[in-house]
């Protein structure tokens, strides 16, 4: 045993020092990162880490040409004769020499357009050389927080996980991921298979680094960076949003000539970047980028800048420029935080002849293999292509060391005493108590937060008391609590319960039980707050939330039967009384304004509303996203919406058992719903109902469809296509069939930055329409205009909309106000 050992530590080090190993430097000894050092004819190899450190594994001893090569600086090659190993060897790069062509420079037309122009019309034969491929890739992330506050809005920040120096400055993110990618042109996909992951100081390694995520094609018309659709320097409408300036030639180690564009918006804010562009001359080819977006551009303010640097290397098997390192680099600060990072990428082995069947791929589109999370640092010492900084090193030593003190149970139970500590103020502004160790905890729920008014009960609130078990890290998990609600005018005490247990995260089953004694809105999907309702109430005297008393008892299961479907059903039996006002309370009492009764169809009635009744009511319903993709994470399966097709859900509700059969009912319904994204031109999205009674019978309003209206100068929520602008709650409320339609198009700025002026303000022009068709009457209109987006600085939450409706010839205007948070 002491032999095999001895033997396996041998062979150990000689991977170890099997390698080509140094620092690459500029001319004033500043450390170069990101550096690709590989073997020519090769573009296969490692690059340099932020201090400028590489090793590159060779194993064959002689003569050997290694390339060095960055953008901005000249690209070194190296002859070295190795005779032992470690082999070490330090390079100098100096700044690249770019030179103006004289000739170019006497054309008539500007050098750059022609350029980019015959980018732009070898775009397609350039990316078919490798329409498809299989690669390896590598990505590291890192972020890092500079004077992190102890504090935010009143609540311990904490260590973030132990790297915070005594400025609380330092890494709070460290990872990597070495992957299998699989890439398809036509038909597009995208495939990737992680062998390994990492996090610093996490248990489970499991990173958010994806191939996909950072897979930024220069080539395509616009890509998805953050939350905006960039628009890509060679699209084919990049004459629009870019002027191009040559700043200079130069040649690569092949004796290729090289331009280098600089990029220079027309508008500052469209979702463009700034920075340069470099492109093999007669290949057409891209060699390079070096660009530059802020956060405004990428509708992200927090951000500061964030910026993308790509090389490229020949490949002599398919006559191709491919990309072999990326890095992200970015800046943002918000709220007293201040932190940077980047993500770093390379791919290596690159297979141009993968013979992909139908088979290859599927919705499957992230994988992990078995105990990828689980590889020790001797794995990663081996297979790392790039090698870790001295900081680097120091934080997974460090937060390795504390992780396993981190996650025992003293170590828990310490924190768990520390932040369970009870006093008599909770009893008020909420507690939760919590044993981490053995993961479960139990909280109470603040009655100060649930505190709203209404006409019924007047002022009243809830305390609800909540217990949750977390049963495995598959996801099995269950919750049961109860709530007790209060109405200090009507002095009635209800509570409801509730046990909810979810068995993974794959298939998400989840059965949940509910019963008690609640007020529901007539409109079952709720589309007034309880919050807006008490402003309205109280400050205006408007009281638009109508309410009944509903005692209950109801299960419901839900479960995806397979990917892209998911079915739920639900049983109810409910008793349903009408209520009424028992208090005019207002602070600021007008004269011409009174409360309206309790009942939705006769505002003046305060007398009567419905004949309490019990009823039973089944329901049933499927969602279908057609070709949804999906991830597969070591502890379940994530989903990930399409916007190539819409999203259908079809439903059916059963009414029965009703004391009067005449209100027993079966209603069919549906909804379709998209967001389609149109590039430079921003999106648009929409939504669809439908609906029918099975029969038209004289039932009660409570099981009418009911639609979101809205009498509020505030939007009721950020989803637009949810609710109308203006349409009175319940007046189109009906027992017969029914059809809606919301549609929206943001420009995200494709058209105010246009405009002299407004362009410098950022805001986004949203169009909207509306309809509602109910049988027996007229059709109901709105339509839109508005602005996003709206703000200053990084401040920009705000959204207005001026909004016009129609309905039997009337027209209505109104202005609402949305917050985005």
């Amino acid at each position: 045993m002491k032999k095999n050992y001895t033997l396996f530590l041998l062979f150990i080090t000689s991977i170890s020092f099997s390698q080509v190993k140094g620092s690459v430097t500029d001319t004033n000894n500043k450390p170069l990162s990101f550096v690709s050092v590989y073997l020519e004819n090769s573009i296969t190899g490692t690059t340099t880490n932020d201090n400028g450190d590489y090793e590159l594994a060779i194993t064959k001893k002689g003569e050997h040409t290694l390339i060095y090569q960055i953008l901005g600086f000249k690209t070194v090659k190296k002859k070295i004769t190795v005779s032992s190993f470690p082999f070490v060897l330090n390079i100098v790069l100096s700044e690249e020499e770019v030179a103006l062509d004289e000739i170019l420079i006497s054309s008539n037309e500007n050098p750059a357009d022609k350029i980019i122009r015959n980018v732009i019309a070898n775009k397609n034969k350039n990316t078919d050389k490798f329409s498809e491929y299989k690669a390896d890739f590598y990505s590291r992330g890192l972020f890092k927080v500079k004077d992190l506050p102890k504090k935010f809005l009143g609540q311990e920040i904490g260590d973030m996980g132990g790297g915070l120096d005594s400025t609380r400055s330092g890494i709070v993110y460290l990872s990597e991921t070495i992957s299998k990618i699989s890439f398809q042109k036509k038909p597009a996909n995208f495939k990737e298979r992680i062998v390994a992951s990492k996090v610093s100081g996490s248990d489970n390694g499991i990173s958010f680094n994806q191939a996909k995520e950072v897979n930024f094609n220069f080539y395509e018309n616009s890509f998805k960076l953050a939350d905006a659709e960039m628009i890509s320097p060679v699209s084919n409408g990049a004459f629009g949003y870019y002027n191009y300036k040559l700043v200079g030639t130069l040649y690569d180690k092949n004796n290729k000539l090289i331009s280098k564009i600089k990029l220079l918006p027309k508008r500052k804010n469209d979702r463009v970047f700034s920075g340069f562009i470099y492109i093999v001359e007669d290949d057409w080819a891209i060699y390079g980028t070096d660009v530059v977006a802020t956060g405004a551009q990428i509708s992200m303010p927090m951000i500061d800048s964030l910026k993308i640097k790509q090389n490229f290397n020949y490949s002599l098997k398919n006559n191709a420029w491919v990309p072999v390192t990326q890095t992200i680099d970015f800046k943002a600060g918000m709220f007293g935080f201040n932190f940077n990072g980047r993500f770093s990428a390379a791919y290596s082995n690159y297979n141009f002849t993968p013979n992909y069947t139908k088979k290859s791929f599927g919705n499957e589109i992230l994988s992990f293999a078995e105990n990828a999370t689980e590889k020790d640092s001797l794995y990663w010492t081996k297979i790392r292509p790039v090698a870790l900084t001295t900081e680097e090193v120091s934080d997974y030593k460090l937060k390795d060391s504390i992780k396993t003190i981190r996650k025992s149970k003293k170590y828990l139970d310490s924190i768990d005493t520390k932040q369970n500590k009870f006093n008599l103020l909770d009893v008020i502004t909420g507690y939760s108590y919590n044993d981490t160790y053995n993961k479960w905890g139990l909280s109470l729920s603040s009655p100060i937060f649930d505190l709203n008014f209404n006409t019924v009960q007047g002022w009243n609130s809830s305390v609800g008391l909540n217990y949750y078990k977390s049963i495995n890290e598959k996801g099995e998990r269950f919750n049961i609590g109860g709530k007790l609600n209060y109405g200090l005018s009507d002095k009635k005490l209800r509570p409801t319960g509730y046990f909810s247990y979810k068995w993974n995260n794959t298939t998400k089953p989840i059965l949940t039980l509910s019963g008690g004694v609640t007020t529901a809105q007539f409109n079952a999907k709720q589309p007034i707050s309880k919050l807006w309702n008490t402003i309205s109430s109280v400050l205006f005297e408007r009281n638009y939330l109508k309410i009944y008393e509903k005692s209950f008892a109801k299960v419901s299961f839900s479960r995806e039967v397979i990917n892209g479907i998911r079915m739920s059903s639900s049983l109810e039996y409910a008793d349903r009384k009408p209520l009424f006002n028992t208090t005019d309370y207002v602070m600021f009492p007008k004269s011409d304004v009174d409360y309206t009764s309790n009942n939705p169809q006769e505002p003046a009635n305060f007398n009567t509303s419905f004949t309490p009744n019990k009823i039973w009511s089944f329901a049933l319903g499927t969602t279908i996203n057609f070709d949804q993709k999906y991830v597969s994470y070591p502890d379940g399966k994530y989903n990930v919406s399409s916007n190539k097709y819409p999203s259908l859900f079809i439903g059916y509700n059963k009414k029965f058992g009703a004391d009067n059969a005449e209100w027993n009912s079966d209603v069919v319904y549906s909804q379709i719903t998209q967001n389609i994204s149109l590039g430079n031109w921003g999106n648009f999205k929409y939504k669809a109902k439908g609906g029918i009674f099975l029969e038209k019978k004289d039932i009660e309003f409570i099981d009418y469809a009911h639609f979101n209206g809205n009498r509020l100068l505030i939007a009721p929520n950020d989803n637009y296509l949810n609710n109308f602008y203006m349409l009175p709650y319940y007046q189109l409320s009906t027992n017969d069939k029914y059809g809606e339609l919301h549609g929206e198009y943001n420009f995200k700025g494709a058209l105010l930055s246009k405009v002299p002026l407004i362009n410098k303000l950022n805001f986004h022009l949203v169009t909207g329409a509306k309809a509602l068709f109910t049988a027996g009457n007229k059709p109901y209109s709105e339509y839109s205009v508005g602005l996003d987006n709206v703000g200053v600085g990084k401040w920009r939450f705000l959204r207005v909309d001026f909004a016009r409706s129609n309905f039997n010839g009337k027209n209505e205007n109104r202005v609402l106000f949305g917050f985005k948070l």
